[in-house]
């Protein structure tokens, strides 16, 4: 222990050195800026080093801290070099117990991302809210316009009743006529849009809001790369 106290005043003596000299020069020939990376890694040694020296002869209690601070290592080393592969797990397991979920994450450009996995039926879902209500989406491209069923639409505080619809679309049921509105808010993940024009189906028309092309092209970029739907913001 005595030795141990011995290295940590000679750490903390480096370190009053740097400050009285001001961060300027070199130490012993080694540029000041590199001297304190050496003191703090070794201040962090000389910690570690406290928990595995044995005490009085406490050799089987040195192995087994010497055991758990290389298994801490271990799994702080693996966790770092496997981290992409870990939130690729992460994004597919989250996205397999609840369908839709956007994953986040930042680009190369330091833009907003949203990644969307490929559902079973061959298409991309995406959940969101919109007026600060949770709903979920299908992405269609072949939608002009954001759409919203009818039960959606009440929930995200619409009046139903002063809706006129009188905007032509064709379904897969052939010809209705659609609501025109405007959406106060609307996101996926942490990309957001205010002000957009929407379309809101007549009851029983739509099982399933649509996230339409106004919004995508509203995007800097979407495309699709295998399973996955990435849209940048």
């Amino acid at each position: 222990m005595r030795l141990l106290w011995l290295l940590l005043a000679l750490v903390g003596g480096a370190a009053l050195f740097l400050v009285l000299r001001h961060d300027s020069g070199t130490v012993l020939g080694i540029e000041n800026h590199d001297f304190a990376s050496l003191a703090f890694y070794s201040a962090w040694a000389i910690l570690a080093a406290s928990a595995i020296i044995p005490r009085r002869g406490l050799w089987r209690e040195a192995a087994r801290n010497l055991v758990l601070w290389l298994a801490i290592i271990l799994v702080l080393v693996t966790g770092y070099i496997y981290r992409f592969e870990l939130q690729d797990v992460a994004f597919r397991l989250s996205a397999g117990l609840v369908p839709g979920s956007p994953y986040s994450s930042v680009s190369a450009e330091g833009r907003e991302q949203i990644t969307l996995l490929r559902m079973g039926r061959g298409q991309f879902n995406a959940r969101g809210e919109v007026n600060g209500v949770p709903m979920e989406f299908v992405v269609d491209t072949g939608a002009s316009v954001v759409v919203l069923t009818h039960q959606d639409a009440e929930a995200a505080g619409f009046e139903m009743d002063g809706l006129t619809y009188d905007v032509p679309v064709s379904t897969a049921n052939g010809r209705t006529t659609a609501a025109r509105v405007e959406l106060d808010h609307l996101s996926i993940g942490a990309i957001e849009r205010r002000g957009l024009t929407a379309l809101v189906a007549r009851d029983d028309m739509l099982e399933t809001s649509l996230l339409g092309m106004n919004f995508l092209t509203s995007l800097f970029s979407f495309e699709v790369r295998g399973d996955r739907l990435i849209l940048t913001d």
